[in-house]
């Protein structure tokens, strides 16, 4: 067995047991992009669903937690959040080799790069970029425990908590000292702000290619990848998006810091967050380079793994080499961040 190809005989046996469609001609094709969960498009009888599972091989504590993206799929299913119907979770790892669950296919964009050249107009893109202000307005407004979700995370002092997990992650995947990155983790411990007391469910990923988009319109008709989910701050989600934004157009992770947003029909940070904080009922917004530093180094940790998966052979595609190599920059950013206080 492989990262790339599932043992789709034995994989059919089990999921007829859950979707009665699914016959003997079950096919598997794996999407292209990815660094964390192997992510599959399965076809039998005309039908898709998808599938995903664990990475293959040794993997960091705690990581790559589908059992938990199963769960808060399926708790948001009757909620504002748009997100596919769920079919199964498989704790079994003798059908394919891993943990894996299956979801709904849904036919619809996924767009990767944040200037949107494949839309025709500018009023599009503001209406791409105005639907995933309100997919994340919606999500920090879901009541978690009324979906029955008020056990997925612990209370109270998350960045605290973020700081620490990603640091010992971190250093579990350290191949070399990369003194910005000593300075960031100093930096956040020394300027942690105090806790506000705000919990809600958080994405953890939260970004324009972890969303489908309605063929036709400019719409989220899901948002995917719930890996890093839990119970946090909601701040975390929205200075992790426009973190991104900071990146230059052009390299392996795009972004927005080299365009003429206006231009573009695009809004800028300062209008983005607005409209959020209009969604959401929140009037100011303190400490927001501390986010914005914390999104940096918290990026560079998460690439820091796909580098040490990639050099122990268990990265999910082929760019994870160079992707690997953006802890350099993005910690350099988070560092400049700080000095320009």
């Amino acid at each position: 067995m492989s990262n790339q190809t599932i043992d789709t005989q034995k994989l059919g046996e089990y999921l007829q047991k859950f979707i009665p469609q699914i016959r003997d001609d079950l096919s598997a094709e794996k999407f292209a992009g990815g660094q964390s969960n192997p992510t599959f498009k399965l076809s039998s009888q005309g039908n898709h669903y998808v599938l995903r599972r664990k990475p293959l091989g040794e993997l960091l504590a705690s990581a790559h937690a589908v059992d938990r993206e199963f769960r808060v799929i399926s708790a948001l299913a009757d909620t504002d959040v748009p997100v596919p119907k769920t079919y199964v979770l498989c704790e079994d790892e003798s059908v394919i080799g891993s943990m894996f669950y299956v979801m709904e296919y849904k036919e619809g964009r996924i767009l990767w790069d944040p200037t949107l050249p494949e839309i025709a107009t500018k009023e599009e893109r503001a209406g791409i970029y105005d639907s995933m202000n309100a997919t994340l307005a919606a999500l920090h407004n879901v009541d978690v425990d009324a979906v029955g979700l008020s056990d997925f995370g612990r209370p109270g002092n998350y960045f605290e908590r973020q700081v620490s997990r990603w640091s010992k992650q971190y250093r579990a995947s350290e191949m070399d000292t990369i003194a910005d990155m000593e300075t960031l983790m100093k930096y956040l411990v020394d300027n942690m702000p105090e806790d506000d007391g705000t919990v809600s469910l958080v994405h953890g990923d939260y970004r324009l290619d972890n969303m489908m988009f309605h063929s036709d319109k400019p719409e989220v008709i899901a948002l995917l990848d719930w890996e890093l989910s839990t119970l946090g701050h909601p701040l975390a989600d929205l200075a992790n998006q426009c973190m991104a934004w900071m990146l230059p157009s052009t390299g392996t992770m795009q972004g927005l810091s080299d365009i003429n947003r206006a231009d573009w029909g695009i809004p800028s940070n300062e209008e983005y967050i607005a409209k959020y904080c209009e969604r959401t009922g929140r009037t100011h917004i303190d400490n927001w380079d501390f986010y914005l530093i914390f999104s940096l180094f918290r990026l560079a940790a998460i690439v820091q793994g796909i580098r040490k998966r990639a050099q122990i052979g268990t990265a999910s595609s082929a760019e994870a080499d160079a992707r690997g190599e953006l802890v350099y920059p993005l910690a350099a950013m988070g560092v400049n961040l700080i000095k320009s206080r």
